[in-house]
């Protein structure tokens, strides 16, 4: 009786969960629209390296990709393989693991394709990992990398040399640390964008005061209320949120 009343309850959950994913974050879904389209179709394998709340990974499946999901929070993997499964996903071709990042080699797995997004400013030594996505990218690879902008005044907040504990190490990145990163193992970035308009962080501001102050439950009304005006935000504002780079593992054979 009591299990039957649990999944009563686990299945509403979800049913609201689906109804609004991917969240009430709007910088989330401003990524999960944005940078989707960007993305390879087809039967590929996706490497979603710090997969949150599985946004990505699930905008990667529904292109056809086998997609593997991995973050260093037990409690992300064991959601998104509960909530996916819910939606009735192929878990053969959507899955979640969990993995640190400075093991991602670990895996014994190549990909077609890398997703690592809002993930590089927690981890120390970006530089390794960026090698790794490099090494276990297939020639002719794709990585898709987004992180916060370090000069928008939100992130901007001079970080230095803080402990990796799960939070950001680092400010974040402008398009000039992108390229001293990323040319130098091989990666040659083929097209650049800016997301979270002055616009989107407003509302989103909104949202998240009446969350912290009230709770979720109150914050979804706000947050239903103010979606519509999402569609005003615009890609590439004068000083972004957050910026993003897809980058190609040029084949060496083909140089």
């Amino acid at each position: 009786m009591l299990a039957n009343i649990n999944m009563i309850y686990k299945n509403i959950f979800f049913a609201i969960k689906k109804f609004l994913f991917p969240g009430i974050d709007l910088h989330t879904r401003c990524r999960s629209k944005f940078l989707s389209k960007y993305f390879q179709s087809g039967a590929i394998k996706t490497l979603d390296a710090g997969c949150g709340n599985g946004a990505l990974s699930y905008k990667a499946y529904l292109l056809g990709n086998k997609v593997l999901g991995v973050s260093f929070n037990e409690t992300n993997i064991r959601n998104n393989t509960a909530f996916f499964r819910f939606l009735n996903c192929d878990s053969e071709r959507l899955q979640f693991k969990f993995c640190n990042l400075y093991n991602i080699k670990s895996l014994n797995e190549r990909f077609d394709q890398i997703i690592c997004s809002e993930t590089l400013e927690h981890i120390t030594n970006d530089k390794l990992i960026l090698k790794s996505f490099y090494e276990i990218l297939n020639p002719g690879g794709v990585l898709h990398l987004c992180c916060p902008y370090s000069l928008h005044r939100k992130n901007n907040l001079n970080r230095q040399d803080i402990p990796e504990d799960g939070g950001h190490v680092r400010d974040g990145y402008t398009f000039e640390d992108y390229e001293n990163l990323l040319t130098p193992l091989g990666f040659r970035i083929t097209e650049k964008i800016g997301l979270g308009s002055p616009l989107l962080v407003f509302i989103d501001d909104i949202i998240r005061l009446v969350s912290n102050r009230f709770g979720l439950i109150p914050a979804i009304p706000i947050f239903i209320l103010l979606l519509p005006l999402t569609i005003f935000d615009n890609l590439n504002p004068l000083t972004p949120l957050s910026i993003y780079v897809k980058c190609m593992k040029e084949d060496p054979y083909q140089v």
